[in-house]
């Protein structure tokens, strides 16, 4: 297949494009920046002007749009939501029009999304079917950027918004800094400890992408989230047990609305999060619990 990736040199676009590649797949990886092409991956430019990559792409099988400034990157100030906030507009707004202008369409648009457009919450649990959108600024920013992805299925196009939860990578993602107090013998549990963590694999990610571009009956939104979501305080005292470190000094929740600002949010809050589209699906998980993402992710040899 020809397959499209906006977003291709991001922390889950690099692994996607590998994973795609080793599967036999062409790569077309659209980049503001000019890059060299390869036998099979192609750099196309596009946000730039005079810029125009429907005519280099031409057709495609499958779309992917992982573009927009990183929510993980930086303090959450006015500036740097905006960025976040116009990075995924414009780069969605692109897309529609490159969709609109290819004469061969793509069979399946896939958008990702994230579970922050479920409102905080201990008690409720979120499936694809739960429609109320979180009113913060990351449940605006993701309803607003999944409505202009729906746009793609005016054309008559299988649309598909992907809605990661806290994506775990070695070297990149959230976990490096949420393991970094255990490697110095100081980790504990982040504010209450009673707030859920939908946590994923990044292997399972890239799989979820892959597996939905193959079902043709999945559309709509789709959970891109382990199902064994945990609470942060066994989050940590997991984390703890992989690295054998003790999880033990708390780090209350003023702590790290000093140090973070209005994206602690995203440490004090959460929502539990279940993939039922993907189970529905018969998706398997490769990493379904905690202990063995972590223990993969964290393994030094």
């Amino acid at each position: 297949m020809r397959i499209v990736i906006a977003g291709g040199s991001g922390f889950i676009g690099r692994i996607l494009t590998d994973t795609l590649l080793h599967e036999g797949h062409e790569i077309v990886i659209l980049t503001r920046k000019r890059q060299i092409s390869s036998k099979n991956v192609t750099y196309v430019q596009w946000l730039e002007n005079g810029t125009s990559p429907e005519r280099v792409i031409n057709h495609a099988d499958a779309i992917i749009n992982l573009a927009g400034v990183s929510i993980n990157a930086g303090r959450w100030n006015t500036a740097h939501k905006k960025q976040i906030y116009d990075s995924r507009m414009k780069a969605t707004d692109e897309l529609v029009r490159i969709v609109a202008a290819l004469a061969e369409k793509p069979s399946v648009f896939i958008n990702a999304s994230a579970i922050g457009i479920y409102p905080p919450s201990f008690d409720t649990i979120y499936t694809e079917d739960s429609v109320e959108p979180a009113t913060d600024f990351l449940g605006q920013t993701v309803y607003d950027w999944e409505t202009k992805a729906k746009q793609i299925e005016s054309l008559g196009i299988r649309t598909v918004l992907m809605r990661f939860g806290v994506v775990l990578g070695k070297k990149e993602g959230a976990l490096p800094l949420m393991v970094l107090p255990y490697r110095l013998f100081t980790g504990g549990t982040v504010g209450s400890g009673a707030q859920w963590v939908s946590w994923v694999h990044v292997t399972d990610v890239v799989r979820a992408i892959a597996f939905v571009i193959k079902h043709d009956a999945i559309h709509g939104p789709v959970n891109v989230t382990a199902p064994t979501p945990v609470k942060m305080k066994e989050f940590g005292k997991t984390i703890g047990s992989v690295l054998r470190r003790p999880h033990w000094l708390p780090v209350p929740s003023f702590v790290m609305k000093l140090i973070l600002g209005q994206k602690s949010t995203l440490v004090l809050k959460g929502q539990h999060v279940i993939p039922k589209v993907l189970l529905d699906n018969g998706f398997e998980f490769s990493f379904p619990s905690l202990y063995s993402a972590l223990e993969d992710l964290l393994k030094t040899r």
